[in-house]
């Protein structure tokens, strides 16, 4: 279990290293070009960038906390730290969407108290946004492999911040080419609207989750059949019942009573136990504590 935490955690800080190092260029460019091109969604956009430099720090800190090894303090380990890596994205992302919505709303009141209808909007917004679309989506991309199969809130979290800049810029790009082509003075402000609704959609569902880890909900029902499945098929266990699980962080924590042939001596019942252990750290894909309780096959335990 501990060699395939290193190694989960040796892709997440390779692929967060990248993200900063992606985050750091776009955020420069976009915000030189928004500068000199007089873009205020690009500079915005920019700005956006370096709020990911922001989140990146954050699942940083929150991997190196919880792969601490458990101690006397916190004897079941420090994965919390990573779900509370997690909810500071998600705040993060909740507090960007808005800024988008207001920032957009703000600019749409601005140009008509000025009475101004006509942008000009140089070429190179376009091109800047475009290049940040693509490098975005594929870290986007890039970053969700690595939460998916590390089974990392955080670093799901993070994923979605890459897409949010992403979809931050694909406004910058519709509302630019709307001014450019179109002559539609508002059209960067209303697609920053519609993005910044749904980035914030994002955050609540990603906030929904760190809650439900949080309040020791149980793990997902695909997790859930894996390990019935594990259970059921290990020679010696009779029956089982009162299986509970939870997660803390990309760990699960579980405990399950099996039923036995009340004929074994406690040697022979403890090897059993042993390889159902052993079963679920190997087939589940994703570190597991195990907890067993071993009881004899007696009608009036089979509840």
């Amino acid at each position: 279990m501990k060699e395939l935490t290193r190694q989960n955690n040796k892709q997440i800080l390779q692929v967060t290293y990248l993200g900063m190092a992606v985050n750091l260029f776009l955020a420069i460019i976009k915000s030189v070009t928004g500068l000199t091109a007089g873009s205020i969604g690009l500079l915005a956009d920019g700005i956006h960038s370096l709020s990911d430099l922001a989140t990146d720090g954050a699942v940083l800190l929150g991997i190196r906390l919880s792969a601490k090894e458990p101690d006397d303090s916190h004897p079941f380990g420090h994965g919390r730290m990573e779900t509370f890596s997690a909810a500071a994205v998600a705040l993060i992302l909740g507090l960007v969407g808005g800024g988008m919505i207001y920032r957009a709303a703000a600019d749409i009141a601005h140009m008509h108290a000025m009475n101004r209808q006509t942008v000009i909007m140089p070429m190179s917004v376009l091109w800047i946004a475009m290049l940040s679309i693509a490098a975005k989506e594929a870290l986007y991309q890039i970053t969700r492999l690595v939460a998916v199969r590390c089974r990392s809130t955080a670093v799901y979290a993070n994923a979605w911040h890459h897409r949010s800049d992403a979809l931050s810029s694909v406004a910058v790009l519709v509302g630019a080419g709307a001014v450019r082509f179109l002559n539609y003075p508002h059209g960067d402000q209303l697609a920053a609207i519609g993005v910044g609704l749904m980035i914030i959609l994002v955050a609540v569902r990603i906030l929904g989750n760190c809650i439900g880890e949080f309040s020791e909900k149980a793990v997902d029902q695909e997790t859930l059949r894996q390990i019935e499945a594990v259970i059921v098929g290990q020679p010696g266990i009779i029956h089982w019942h009162k299986l509970r699980t939870r997660s803390v962080g990309r760990e699960i924590f579980l405990d399950v009573h099996i039923l036995v042939d009340p004929q074994l001596n406690i040697t022979e019942a403890h090897a059993i136990s042993e390889k159902l252990e052993t079963a679920l750290h190997t087939q589940i894909p994703q570190p597991v504590n195990v907890m067993v309780h071993i009881e004899p096959n007696l009608p009036e335990l089979r509840k």
